[in-house]
């Protein structure tokens, strides 16, 4: 067994702690990537939203056919909206609130590859217009299937 001297072992400790927060920190400033079409005007909206409540940049990108975007990402067809964000990993498809993608990433269920809002409904996120509201659920998806992850009223 090597007994290392003790200064050399407090260096090694330190070192591994400031590697582990470089690399925690180079993990939280990657920025969550939004895919749109540059004809929609909500988008950017959502995008705002999601900035201010998760307080985090939100990189909007209009350069690839929005059917690609979200056939490559796995988006199923019937729950397709204007704009499909990547965040930490997950698709996030249309105006899913910032409290539901903050839960999403707190918990990170099993099988689980993203959350939806199908359509675009009045007063999620990004629809919000003289206050009318329209009820919709958010939709998680993935290889554990279809399940409402919350429903709005």
């Amino acid at each position: 067994m090597i007994n290392a001297h003790p200064l050399i072992r407090r260096l090694a400790t330190v070192s591994g702690a400031i590697l582990l927060a470089a690399c925690t920190g180079a993990a939280q400033a990657m920025p969550y990537v939004m895919f749109r079409d540059p004809g929609c005007g909500c988008c950017k909206d959502w995008a705002a939203h999601a900035h201010e409540q998760l307080a985090h940049e939100v990189q909007v990108r209009e350069d690839e056919p929005m059917d690609a975007v979200k056939a490559r990402l796995g988006v199923p067809v019937d729950l397709s909206s204007c704009h499909t964000t990547v965040i930490e990993g997950y698709v996030i498809e249309g105006h899913v609130p910032a409290r539901e993608i903050k839960r999403l990433l707190a918990e990170r269920p099993a099988g689980v590859t993203g959350l939806a809002v199908a359509g675009m409904p009045m007063g999620s996120p990004g629809m919000e217009a003289g206050g009318r509201v329209q009820p919709y659920q958010v939709i998680a998806f993935g290889d554990a299937g279809r399940m409402v992850y919350a429903s709005y009223p």
